[in-house]
């Protein structure tokens, strides 16, 4: 069983698991909120980074050691290890806005000129807009367990039902943004991060690592000309098709989000020793 998917440390796994896995205990799980803008899912309490999660996205937490919690993003059933201050017990919060920038904050003070503690927020936070006024919107925030609120541009904000229609042009947003392993904001973010965010701000439920993307669309015969919204798959690697020549992929060559010539990035990766692109899949809202 892929343990990125299979909600089960040993000691504790929750209840969908039971007859499946072997473990001393069997348990619902308690939801909680992430209270930092962004926080790392780790591999293990001591592990490295798989992905990340962004303010308010929902966790999951099936077991507590050492200040650490185990458990899944309920967004996508990832499992890993998150640090237990990153967490605060909370239901399903009733959300009514998300960045829509790519790089936005929150104020402790509205208004332009007021001096106040600032909290960056990534493309893709979700939020809560107690009210709109004068052009910044009031947020309800939690750190550290005491509530405060934020206000944060509603220039910068969208509906939360309000979807993108082209995930490109979302992923066209964090060009430049820097590369980061397992990275999933507009602070740092990774090929398969940078898929799922697109994807997600279009409404289009998507997996997180690119191994598992790889069943997405429908896989196109070779030499099949390219088009916008393709996605191009590398052996753990992942990468938007912005136009016919031209693809937009967070990579390590450039250390960014960056566009780059198709034909460049086949030879690039192969002289690496990391192959030929081994799918190139369309996706029914490709366009």
């Amino acid at each position: 069983m892929d343990r990125r998917l299979t909600p089960s440390n040993g000691r504790v796994a929750h209840v969908s698991l039971r007859g499946q896995v072997e473990a001393e205990c069997f348990v619902e799980g308690e939801s909680h909120r992430v209270i930092r803008p962004v926080a790392d899912l780790l591999a293990k309490p001591d592990g490295g980074r798989d992905r990340q999660l962004l303010r308010g996205d929902g966790f999951c937490v099936l077991d507590l050691q050492g200040g650490m919690a185990f458990g899944f993003a309920q967004q996508d059933g990832y499992t890993g290890w998150m640090a237990a201050a990153d967490l605060i017990a909370a239901p399903v919060a009733v959300e009514t806005h998300r960045v829509n920038a790519a790089h936005s904050y929150g104020k402790s003070t509205p208004g332009l000129k007021a001096m106040g503690q600032i909290t960056p927020l990534s493309l893709g936070t979700r939020l809560t807009a107690l009210e709109i006024t004068d052009g910044w919107a009031r947020v309800a925030w939690s750190q550290d367990s005491a509530p405060q609120d934020l206000y944060v541009p509603s220039q910068h904000l969208v509906p939360i039902d309000r979807l993108d229609s082209d995930p490109v042009a979302v992923a066209e947003r964090l060009l430049g943004a820097p590369y980061l392993w397992g990275g999933d904001s507009s602070f740092g973010i990774d090929c398969s991060g940078l898929v799922q965010i697109a994807m997600n701000s279009c409404g289009q439920t998507c997996p997180r690592d690119s191994d598992m993307q790889e069943a997405l669309g429908t896989a196109l015969p070779p030499g099949t000309p390219p088009q916008r919204g393709d996605l191009m798959f590398w052996k753990g690697h992942v990468a938007w098709v912005s136009d016919t020549d031209t693809i937009l992929h967070a990579n390590a060559h450039a250390m960014a989000v960056a566009y780059e010539p198709i034909n460049q990035a086949v030879a690039r990766i192969e002289s690496q020793g990391d192959g030929l692109v081994i799918r190139h899949a369309r996706l029914s809202s490709s366009v």
